[in-house]
């Protein structure tokens, strides 16, 4: 059903209002509550790329503004799309809670190398930023989220804030207050001497580390430094909550260990949660318990103003 709804600034929109999906897990919330307003295709990008453009979720329920979640979906930065990552629905339940959620998309790798990934994600905090009137949400409180890929570029997107060689001329207009990092890759060329006998080759022209820095990434140590997030962290670093699955043969459980340690050796609140038993995109990961986990971490360190 759709209907036109007047938005803070006067501007009318076409909303969509999303009935309830069937829960994944018992007691779970619906993964698009009902009456959940949805905007979607917004161009972040001015005349930019097809898949420059995210989709956002804003609660029917309360009033704003809102403390806004920035979903970046998974899939080895080249697939598949801002709502067909499993993990979505855990990210877009969080409507319920009194957060809009955008979704958004990034050019793929084989369109255009890293750094165009973090491009796109920082400009579309700049956007929300540009936006937050229009939209009801809260400019001071967006949180990074993403899942493997995705997790990768929340989490550049926390430690680079600022960063010249990333695009950044004001830290101030792409950063985050929080990051939440499940199972994403932090230091590319750590995965293959942590990675467990069944675990994916990442030194290897065709991994999808590779295909994102434009080669080898054991040739290309200096774009692989560039993309890595371990690289940037800092002292003025946002809270980080990361999760990563003990049994994870994509992205090996080291690479969270990593960079929780050099987030808390700098002072950085950063808590890891590993689950055990867990692979890549596990179901376990949209348990009750986690998004517990998620809500609490969320309501410490973005709803109350820091």
């Amino acid at each position: 059903m759709r209907q036109v709804l007047a938005v803070v600034a006067g501007v009318v929109l076409s909303l969509e209002i999303i009935a309830a999906q069937v829960a994944t897990t018992p007691n779970f919330p619906a993964a698009v509550p009902p009456g959940t307003n949805v905007v979607r295709d917004l161009a972040y990008v001015e005349s930019g790329d097809e898949r420059q453009k995210l989709d956002l979720y804003l609660p029917g329920t309360s009033p704003g503004p809102y403390p806004v979640i920035l979903w970046i979906h998974g899939g080895q930065w080249n697939r598949p799309g801002k709502e067909s990552h499993p993990m979505f629905p855990l990210a877009s339940s969080f409507v319920a809670d009194g957060f809009a959620v955008a979704s958004m998309n990034y050019r793929f790798s084989q369109q255009a190398i890293f750094p165009a990934q973090i491009h796109d994600a920082k400009a579309a905090v700049r956007w929300l930023k540009r936006n937050a009137q229009t939209y009801g949400l809260d400019a001071n409180k967006i949180v990074a989220w993403g899942a493997s890929s995705g997790g990768h570029l929340a989490a550049l997107l926390g430690t680079s804030a600022g960063a010249p060689d990333l695009g950044d001329s004001d830290d101030r207009v792409s950063r985050v207050q929080a990051v939440i990092d499940f199972f994403g890759p932090t230091d590319f060329l750590q995965m293959d001497a942590h990675r467990g006998p069944d675990g994916f080759i990442h030194n290897d022209p065709s991994s999808t580390e590779s295909r994102l820095v434009g080669g080898l990434i054991t040739e290309h140590a200096a774009a692989v430094r560039r993309a890595n997030p371990l690289t940037y962290v800092s002292a003025d670093d946002p809270p980080f909550l990361i999760a990563h699955g003990d049994h994870d043969v994509s992205v090996p459980h080291h690479q969270s260990e990593i960079l929780a340690s050099a987030l808390t050796n700098v002072g950085v609140s950063a808590t890891l949660r590993t689950v055990e038993g867990a692979g890549h995109n596990d179901p376990a990961f949209r348990a009750a318990d986690i998004r517990s986990l998620v809500l609490t971490f969320l309501r410490r360190h973005v709803v109350v103003a820091r």
